[in-house]
C-alpha cells in the first residue's frame, strides 16, 4: 500500500505556497484583487490529486528517484484541473462542487459579475500551471523535452471540451451515440488525467517509447473508466457524498455514454419521457427519479458499470507489456483501482 495521503500532503503544500505567493503579488497590484485571491486559494484547497500522482509515477516508472522538483512538476497538473473545473462549472452553470460554491457561483453571490470573473479565475490558473511547470527545478534539458506534450495536454482537453458543448447544444437535432460520447470521454478525461501526466512524468525521466506506449495503453482506458464513473455519479450519486448536483447532468441534457445507452433501449414511451425531461433546465428532483428508474430498468446503469470494469482490466494488463521499477508498477495499478472506483 503506498502513502497517498503522504503524497497529498506535499502536493497540498506547494499549492498552498503558491496561494500564499500569488496572494501577496495580486494584493500588491491592487486590493480590490482580493476576491480573486481568495478564489484562487479555494480552488486549490480540495482534490484528490489524481492526477498529481500519475505525473509522479510516470517519473519514478522511468527509474528515477523521488525529488521535490517532481513533486512540484506533478502539482502543475492539479492547476490545469483546477483551470479545466472553473471553465467546466460555467459553461454547466454548477453551482457545487466538494461541497462548496463554484467560482462563478461564489462570485455571484457577493453581486459580482460572476462569469467574467469566474472566466479570468480559470485563465489565471492555467497559465500558473505552465508556471510551476517550468519552474519546478528539475533541469531545463528534461523540461524542454515536454514541449510539445504540453502543448498536446492543453489541446486535446480544450477540444474535449468542444465537442461536449457541441453535442450538448445539438441533442435535439442528433441523437448521442455512445462511440461519440466515448470520444469525448477520451479528449475531455482520459487524456489530460491519464494517459498525458504519465507520459509528462515518463519524459521528463527519459524514459523509452516502449514505456509511453504501454502508458496509452494504460492511461486511456483507465481515464475513460474515470469519466463513466464520473457520469454515473453525476446522475445516480449522493450529493451528501460526492459534494455536487445529481441533477445537473440530467438538466442539460449531455451526452454521456449512459444517456446514450438508455436512449438505445428505450422504447417509443420511454424515449417520449426522455425528451420531455433530459436536457429540461427546470427539470425537479421526482422527475429525476422517473430517468434514473428508466436507466437501471433498460440496464444502461449495468451496461456502463460492464465498461468500466472491462476498462480497468485493460489498464492493468497493460502494464505487464514494459519494465519498470516493481514499486512503480504497484502504485499504478493501486490507483487504477481507485481512479475509477469511487463514490465521488
Amino acid at each position: 500500500m503506498h502513502d497517498h495521503t503522504g503524497f497529498k500532503d506535499r502536493i497540498d503544500e506547494v499549492l498552498v505556497r503558491l496561494a500564499d505567493e500569488e496572494e501577496r503579488a495580486l494584493l500588491g497590484l491592487h486590493v480590490e484583487l482580493s476576491p480573486l485571491s481568495e478564489q484562487l486559494r479555494r480552488s486549490l484547497a480540495r482534490g484528490k490529486r489524481i492526477r498529481a500522482a500519475f505525473l509522479y509515477w510516470g517519473w519514478r516508472a522511468a527509474g528515477q528517484p523521488d525529488c521535490e522538483g517532481v513533486i512540484r512538476a506533478a502539482a502543475a497538473m492539479e492547476l490545469v484541473h483546477a483551470a479545466a473545473c472553473t471553465h467546466d462549472d460555467i459553461i454547466d452553470d454548477s453551482r457545487m462542487r466538494h461541497g462548496q460554491l463554484t467560482a462563478h457561483a461564489a462570485f455571484a453571490a457577493t453581486g459580482q459579475r460572476s462569469t467574467a470573473l469566474a472566466m479570468i479565475l480559470g485563465d489565471l490558473l492555467m497559465g500558473y500551471a505552465g508556471h510551476v511547470f517550468t519552474s519546478c527545478g528539475l533541469p531545463g534539458a528534461y523540461l524542454a523535452r515536454t514541449v510539445p506534450l504540453w502543448s498536446t495536454l492543453l489541446r486535446e482537453t480544450m477540444a474535449g471540451e468542444f465537442l461536449e458543448v457541441l453535442r450538448t447544444d445539438t441533442r435535439a437535432t442528433r441523437e448521442p451515440q455512445v462511440s461519440e460520447s466515448l470520444e469525448v470521454c477520451r479528449y475531455k478525461t482520459a487524456k489530460y488525467t491519464v494517459e498525458r501526466p504519465l507520459h509528462l512524468g515518463a519524459t521528463l525521466g527519459g524514459g523509452p517509447r516502449a514505456l509511453l506506449e504501454a502508458f496509452s495503453a494504460y492511461g486511456l482506458p483507465l481515464g475513460e473508466a474515470f469519466q463513466l464513473r464520473d457520469d454515473l455519479l453525476g446522475t445516480f450519486g449522493d450529493p451528501a457524498v460526492t459534494g455536487k448536483s445529481n441533477l445537473d447532468d440530467l438538466r442539460d441534457g449531455k451526452p454521456t455514454a449512459l444517456l446514450a445507452l438508455t436512449l438505445a433501449a428505450s422504447g417509443e414511451d420511454d424515449r417520449r419521457l426522455l425528451a420531455k425531461l433530459v436536457g429540461n433546465p427546470e427539470l425537479c428532483a421526482e422527475e429525476a427519479v422517473s430517468v434514473r428508474e428508466l436507466m437501471e430498468r433498460c440496464g444502461a446503469r449495468q451496461q456502463v458499470e460492464d465498461m468500466i470494469g472491462e476498462r480497468i482490466v485493460r489498464a492493468t494488463d497493460a502494464l505487464a507489456t514494459v519494465s519498470m521499477p516493481a514499486e512503480a508498477r504497484s502504485a499504478l495499478c493501486e490507483l487504477a483501482g481507485t481512479a475509477a472506483d469511487r463514490s465521488r
